[in-house]
């Protein structure tokens, strides 16, 4: 019985806490694996026959000490013969706080992955190689941190016991990454010095770092300030189903399913449905089979509405008096994630929350260049890992939200409209480079929109 109580009092303690999302990128052999599987074995939350595996493993190798990347490089390796993982999310708690970890690769060619892991994160952990300091992969990372608005970024400079524990070492490559993620619009960096090999400063403070009095990585993750309260935010509901049982018991019955993406809606609000603009008052919300007052996100309800208007799938539900405007052209700075290019001319499909519609790449007036953060005018094209300003041209009208204002609704996919591949992945409004405006070019292949 005893346990039974301490099991609860300890799943109350728990669900108390708060969540931090957070996700790791780093080049290849930085360290990063080694860095996750300390963070997870250091903090207790690697299971007995998890490390029993891990530690006759690394005997099998010759090592005596067991080998904390092996906890996670059996999937990195799964991703290097070319299987299709996108990221590898893990999940543990202290009793400070709760972790959704998103482990992205570490090679070039899978940069496209951190766009994923970071989508939804509060916080990146970006792994350097304190031999190799800041390289291009590293101002990858940093820029994708940026254009991803990512809130809290830490510089980990790892393999410190390789250059002696030399503060100057550290401070060289703080000082750099500071000022380059600086200047790509990052609000908060936070640089410490670790060994991830040897724990200095990972979970427990270094005895080789004096000079450091900063917090270590896990004392960082446990303290920095996170909100999730989406609930102020433009509220949004993306209509995913249509709901019309026509049963005997609920003959009239009409909802509008959907999660809501950020706000609070309520009953007897006003609303507008677009693109259409439709205008009706909730007069009913249910929420896990029961009708509420009031529900926010990331509530998955049904909304019933006074008026029967023509609402479905895509449409996206609004308070009329905070109603986004639509439109047929977007202007967007991408990260370009497929492996053919994407070129001015080009048609594909614009996904956006749950509506997908046709479009034209009009223009791609700029590319940034990750050595200075200029950008290169009129690439005519962007290809895998590019960061970019396009200009689309859709069908459809959209009611796309400022990317800074919402990640949920002002973000969107470029899909190859032949066989679903993802081509880019788009932020909708300013991003964190200054771009010149250029003129239009005609589409002379049809789906001039």
């Amino acid at each position: 019985m005893s346990n039974s109580v301490d099991s609860a009092v300890q799943l109350a303690d728990l669900s108390a806490t708060t969540l931090l999302r957070f996700a790791t990128a780093g080049s290849v052999d930085d360290g990063k694996s080694t860095l996750v599987g300390r963070l997870l074995h250091d903090s207790k939350s690697v299971l007995t026959d998890q490390l029993e595996a891990v530690e006759a493993a690394s005997l099998k190798r010759g090592q005596e000490a067991p080998d904390l990347a092996l906890l996670t490089d059996g999937l990195r390796a799964e991703r290097e013969q070319g299987i299709t993982i996108d990221v590898a999310y893990r999940y543990f708690a202290t009793p400070r706080r709760r972790f959704i970890l998103a482990d992205t690769p570490g090679h070039v060619q899978y940069t496209r992955n951190m766009v994923t892991g970071a989508s939804t994160a509060d916080l990146a952990v970006v792994l350097v190689d304190a031999r190799n300091g800041v390289i291009e992969q590293t101002r990858r990372h940093a820029a994708v941190a940026a254009l991803l608005r990512v809130p809290h970024v830490v510089l980990a400079v790892n393999k410190m016991d390789l250059v002696a524990y030399e503060e100057k070492v550290f401070a060289k490559i703080a000082e750099e990454f500071t000022a380059y993620a600086s200047e790509l619009g990052v609000p908060e960096i936070t640089a410490i010095p670790i060994s991830a090999l040897a724990g200095d400063n990972v979970v427990e403070p270094s005895a080789n770092m004096d000079w450091y009095g900063g917090p270590t990585v896990l004392e960082h993750l446990e303290t920095v300030p996170v909100s999730h309260d989406l609930t102020s935010c433009h509220a949004r509901l993306p209509v995913q189903y249509v709901i019309r049982p026509q049963t005997a018991e609920l003959p009239d019955y009409r909802g509008y399913a959907g999660q809501i993406a950020a706000g609070t809606f309520r009953v007897g609000e006003p609303v507008t449905v677009l693109p259409s603009g439709r205008t009706s008052r909730i007069a009913g919300i249910d929420l896990l089979g029961e009708a509420v007052d009031i529900a926010w996100t990331p509530q998955s309800v049904t909304l019933l509405l006074e008026d029967d208007i023509d609402i479905s799938r895509g449409d996206l539900i609004v308070p009329s008096g905070d109603a986004p405007a639509t439109t047929q052209d977007v202007e967007a700075t991408v990260c370009h994630v497929a492996d053919q290019p994407l070129t001015v001319g080009q048609r594909v499909l614009l996904k956006h929350t749950t509506r997908t519609v046709k479009a034209i790449v009009k223009e791609i007036p700029s590319r940034l260049t990750l050595d200075d953060l200029s950008q290169h005018p009129n690439p005519g094209q962007l290809v895998a890992n590019d960061i970019g300003r396009v200009k689309v041209r859709t069908a459809e009208p959209l009611a796309l939200d400022s990317y800074a204002d919402s990640r949920r609704t002002g973000s969107f996919l470029l899909i190859d409209p032949a066989d679903g591949t993802t081509l880019a992945a788009g932020m909708a409004g300013e991003s964190f480079a200054t771009h010149k405006v250029l003129n239009s070019v005609e589409d002379e292949e049809g789906w001039d929109f």
